[in-house]
């Protein structure tokens, strides 16, 4: 046991001093190379001076890197996280210049921008070689896995061992439909995918179908929470509070949490020993890392950046992080670049803070995600729930079957590649879960195609004034046309527009799902009163060439959907295949009438055209890769899954109900999800009505 330990301890020193050497080589080679950065007196030195000198700057930036950087990492945690990222390389830099001035009679000077470059290049250099000694090492490398998740789990107050049931790892790659992942799979642009889907292997796929709200905050509330009753779209208006819920808002999102925890009267699917990563949800986990609903509410452990001191506390993570995030960034303008010149379409614009925004998805939270799942299995969780949005930021962009896509895709099975390495090298045992929420459908903009909006064409179709844009276009034309008949009056070129007293309509987008609402009528507005108040709006709408549907109360007939020619259906009629519904496909009526029975349903809910053949819709927002509504492979996500776990279908019916012929629903997944878990773990303890809470367990 003593030989060990010194043998250990030996090796740890061995390797210190071995970066130490490489660093202080790094920092002479940059001296060499860079006119503003110096490790000589200005009358010159010899060469061992000049060493000792690179040699102490080396190690004082190693050791100041090693004590002040975690320290300063976990002040700046109120700093968002778009800034941090740009600071990265100013702290760097500034820890850099420290350790210059630290070198006995002032050898080594660096002009500010000369010092940022030199810690970056450093860092980068130091964490390669760090690396690369212990993996070199593999026994060595496996027992410091066991000794940290066993320390790990001392300080958090459990006592498994490696030898308990195995923890599942659920990775969803957000907004990957089930056929773009086959198709990237055979195209080799995903390995690790394409192995797990091959004969023989040990993974199973199947596809399911999502809600007609295709979206994440839906269907992410669903799998994590077992309820997305009365979440009707992304956003949307709630007459009583006069408030706009918005699934990506903090507030919002903690709220959504807390009424699905109230009325499922459970935790969540992460209440036993659970970890959340980059989720709208906490899903009942206590161990938490870029979690939305969490960053509403304050308090020890409750922060949604507090993931990110695990990550940035390593100043070669974060110039690692930094360097990629600028090179993303510069990427995005290349490949917008490209496009316009191209003149491909459909086509959007790309430019203000987008390339930030999307370098920040694709590399930021990406980083930050994959290296706190890595810690979780070191540290031997339960069950883990981490959200990579990568693809589903560029596709909505780029387009979903875009060479764009495709590279994040690629991307992404790298970082599916390291979390299964991981898994191999821990000393415990895990199921690694690949699902998707939601996939994508492709086409023009609306306003693209047509010129003006949804809330242009409502306005206009309710006699309010439009921007002039929207007046010169045909739609805008046609619908102030069928205001002026519907109210009797002539119609002549020039007239002034009327202006409305009540109040104007609230019109939100979700993708290709529209959602009007009116603020001044109580309740559900019915079809009768919209045809009092505003009579041309709803046939301006349903007969539309880019508008498939449309959802309206009705006094006298009950919920109705309207459609163009004048088609009224009654919802409790509607059939697959048959009547407004028929190019949807599968599941669409029976997903209308759902979400038709939902409180905070809209007045008026607008589902856009869908073109079977081409696959195509019109998003009702600057989206050419859309999601949020029905029509073609956004209501198709996917579930990988390992061939010895119970089948899905089986799973999601369970015990004494009758086998479906498919797995429909998000809250169907979570049954499944929470099979899984209970398989290997025994069942979870749920919450009662009496103070859910949203993130302790049950």
């Amino acid at each position: 046991m003593g030989d060990g330990r010194w043998r250990t301890a030996g090796s740890a020193l061995m390797r210190v001093i071995a970066v130490w050497a490489v660093s202080t080589l790094t920092m002479l080679a940059l001296a060499g190379i860079l006119p503003d950065f110096q490790l000589q007196s200005d009358d010159g030195d010899t060469v061992t001076k000049t060493a000792f000198t690179a040699a102490w700057g080396a190690g004082a930036f190693g050791l100041l890197s090693a004590l002040v950087w975690p320290v300063l990492v976990r002040a700046l945690l109120i700093v968002p996280a778009l800034v941090l990222g740009m600071l990265v390389f100013f702290l760097n830099g500034s820890l850099l210049l420290i350790a210059l001035r630290l070198i006995p009679d002032g050898r080594g000077a660096a002009d500010p921008e000369t010092a940022v470059v030199v810690a970056a290049v450093m860092s980068a250099v130091a964490s390669a070689t760090s690396t690369a000694l212990a993996v070199r090492d593999d026994n060595a490398y496996r027992r410091r896995l066991a000794r940290l998740a066993v320390r790990r789990r001392r300080r958090s107050g459990t006592g498994e061992d490696a030898d308990g049931p195995p923890g599942t790892v659920f990775i969803q790659l957000d907004g990957v439909g089930h056929d773009v992942l086959v198709q990237a799979a055979a195209e080799g642009l995903m390995p690790t995918v394409a192995h797990w889907l091959a004969d023989g292997a040990g993974h199973r796929l199947t596809p399911w179908r999502t809600d007609w709200s295709s979206q994440t905050g839906a269907s992410q509330l669903g799998i994590l929470h077992g309820s997305n009753h009365d979440v009707p779209a992304f956003r949307w208006y709630e007459k009583e509070t006069g408030d706009v819920m918005v699934s990506s808002r903090p507030a919002s999102a903690l709220e959504l949490q807390r009424r699905a925890v109230v009325r499922s009267h459970d935790g969540g699917l992460l209440t036993l020993d659970g970890a959340s990563r980059g989720n709208l949800f906490s899903g009942g986990a206590d161990q938490l890392a870029l979690v939305l609903s969490m960053a509403a509410r304050r308090g020890k452990g409750r922060r949604s950046r507090a993931g990110y001191f695990a990550y940035f506390s390593d100043p070669a993570n974060a110039v690692r992080t930094a360097l990629s995030f600028v090179a993303e960034a510069g990427r995005e303008v290349g490949q917008s670049t490209r496009a316009r010149v191209r003149k491909e379409t459909p086509r959007i614009k790309r430019g203000g803070l987008y390339p930030f925004i999307r370098a920040f998805a694709t590399v930021v939270e990406r980083d930050v995600v994959v290296a706190a799942v890595i810690g979780d299995m070191f540290a031997g969780r339960t069950a883990v729930y981490a959200d990579l949005v990568a693809y589903d930021e560029v596709a909505h962009h780029s387009g979903p079957r875009s060479r764009d896509a495709k590279k994040v895709l690629a991307r992404l099975d790298r970082s599916l590649a390291l979390i299964v390495k991981v898994a191999e090298a821990t000393p415990y045992t895990y199921r690694i879960v690949l699902l998707s929420d939601h996939g994508q459908s492709t086409g023009e903009t609306f306003a693209g195609a047509y010129g003006l909006t949804l809330k242009d064409l409502v306005r206009a179709g309710s006699g309010l004034p439009v921007p002039r844009r929207a007046q010169r276009t045909r739609s805008g034309s046609e619908a102030r046309d069928a205001v002026r008949i519907a109210l009797h009056r002539p119609v002549t070129e020039g007239q002034k527009e009327p202006v409305a007293k009540p109040s104007d309509p609230v019109v939100l987008a979700s993708g290709n799902l529209g959602l009007i609402s009116f603020p001044d009528i109580r309740g559900r507005a019915t079809l009768e009163q919209l045809d009092r108040r505003h009579p041309a709006l709803l046939s301006t709408l349903a007969n539309h060439p880019g508008i498939g549907f449309l959802l309206v109360s009705s006094e006298s007939q009950g919920s109705l959907v309207l459609a163009r020619g004048g088609t009224r259906t009654p919802v409790a009629e509607l059939r697959d295949g048959h009547g407004p519904l028929a190019p949807f496909g599968p599941g669409a009526a029976a997903a209308v009438r759902r979400t038709d029975t939902f409180p905070h349903v809209a007045d008026v809910m607008v589902n856009s055209m869908y073109d079977p053949e081409t696959g195509t819709v019109h998003a009702f927002e600057e989206q050419i890769g859309s999601h949020g509504g029905l029509g073609g492979e956004q209501s198709r996500p996917f579930l990988l899954w390992p061939r010895e776990m119970t089948d899905p279908l089986d799973a999601a019916a369970g015990e004494g109900q009758e086998r479906a012929a498919e797995l429909v629903g998000a809250e169907a997944v979570h049954r499944v999800l929470r099979r899984w878990l209970r398989d290997v773990s025994g069942p979870q303890v749920p919450v009662g009505r009496e103070g859910p809470g949203t993130g302790a367990r049950g």
